[in-house]
Parts: structure tokens; sequence; C-alpha cells
């Protein structure tokens, strides 16, 4: 039976959820959430903040680490390691059906590393090894100290989904920071359809942040300034992606996120 995910498919979209809790996981509704079409998830600490404290799933686990003697991070990633892995195994049939181009569930790195290079690449690495899923990305923001970053981590094969990108300046410099890290890998002798890369460009939160500047000087733009915003970026998209067959199948792709 077509739904309207199927329809958006037809188009070349994809749709990600952008939420994981171990009740999603346990109960089957991320199994049927992807027999309908979802192909890929994304999680944050925010979204596990919620899952972790507004539920008692967790709670045997969380025992667990704490007699572990594990702290507080430690805990938390615990707790989060495992779902992300659970999530990327129900993924895994659309990965491989793809061949790599879609079934992804990433993980963010700790947004206390927002503004630190070497410490996002190491913790970056870390999770990625310990994940040890080949659909599963880390997400790095796209601050200033994280464009580094993301080029060292595409360099060295590790999938990443590059977050918080609201203009284009910095989506431009993300797309060079991939590019320069697909450069790297291929010298290195590695396969370049090995890596796999998004951009999530947030919509919604540009509007919130515009309209209220609109209210008085010019309320009939109000709810526009967004979607013009991602209108451009995706013309960007396809200057530096739209061509050439031999680029690799991960495209650095723009993935617009309305939260």
């Amino acid at each position: 039976m077509r739904n309207s995910l199927n329809d958006i498919q037809q188009h070349g979209q994809s749709v990600w959820y952008d939420n994981l809790s171990r009740g999603l996981i346990q109960s089957g509704e991320l199994s049927r959430l992807i027999d309908l079409g979802v192909t890929g998830l994304t999680s944050n600490p925010t979204i596990f903040q919620k899952a972790i404290v507004g539920s008692d799933e967790y709670d045997d686990a969380f025992e667990s680490l704490v007699r572990q003697g594990k702290d507080a991070d430690g805990i938390y990633e615990g707790l989060v390691i495992e779902d992300i892995r659970s999530a990327a195994d129900l993924l895994r049939p659309v990965y491989e059906n793809t061949k790599g181009a879609d079934g992804y569930a990433s993980l963010e790195v700790n947004p206390h590393l927002a503004h630190d290079t070497a410490g996002t690449v190491v913790e970056a690495k870390r999770l990625f090894a310990e994940l040890d899923r080949p659909n599963v990305m880390i997400k790095v923001p796209a601050t200033p100290a994280g464009m580094p970053a993301i080029h060292y981590l595409i360099g060295e094969g590790i999938n990443v989904n590059v977050t918080l990108l609201f203009s284009l300046k910095a989506y431009s410099d993300a797309r060079q920071a991939y590019i320069a890290g697909l450069e790297d890998l291929k010298l290195s002798g590695e396969d370049l359809a090995g890596v796999a890369s998004v951009a999530s460009f947030f919509v919604s939160r540009v509007d919130t942040a515009i309209d209220t500047r609109l209210d008085d000087k010019a309320p009939e733009l109000r709810g526009r300034a967004a979607v013009a915003n991602a209108k451009l970026a995706y013309r960007d998209f396809q200057k530096d992606f739209g061509s050439g067959s031999g680029s690799p199948k991960q495209f650095f792709t723009i993935r617009m996120c309305s939260s």
C-alpha cells in the first residue's frame, strides 16, 4: 500500500526520524516506521535526556552501569550506544538495499566539545569505533572548530552528520571540509564510496529568529525566510555535487531539519 512517505521517495527524498528511545525500539514502533518508509534516524543529548528521565525503560541498564562504577558520562554513553546500535541494526536492510546511500542512525558528540577541534576528533573516533556499525554517523556541530574536525574525520573514513547548520556561509565551509576530507581519503588509497555524510540544514529556527523582527515592519513576509534560505542552500549543493558521474555515491546530502 502506498503512503505519503512512498510518494516523497518517488521525488528522490528520504525521511529521517529525529527521535529515539528504548521503548521505541522494544515496542516494535521503530520497525513499523521503517516499514512505512522511514530510512534514517537522528538523535541528540536532549532527545536521550527526555527518553531516559521520562520513563523506566532504562532503569535496569542504569543500575548495572552504576554497579560497574561508571561516572555520569560513562552511564550516558552506555545507554545511548546500545540504542544507536539497535537502531542501526534495524536500518541495516535499508543501508544494504541502497548500497550505503541511506539507512543511517546518528549519534552526537558531547555538546561541550563544540569549540574543541581536537576533543571532537578524539570523541568522534572513539564513538564510531564503539558503535561498530557501518551505517552510523557521528554528528558534529558546524562551528568554526567543527570544520577541521569534519575534514579530518571524513579523511579517516568516518561517517559524519554535520549538524546545527543555519547559514549559507557555514554550509559552504562544511562542504569544503567534506571535499578536503575526501581528497585525503583518496590519497590514502581508501574507497570513497565507503564514507557517507549529510548536512543537517535547519529550517524552522531561522523563521523563529527572523519572524519576530518582521512583526512591525513586514508581517506579510513571516514564515518565508527559512524556505528561501533552504532553497539557496540547495542551489549551492547542486553547484558542487549536482553533476559529475565520478562522484562517490554518498553525496554530501543536504537534510532539511524542521526542528
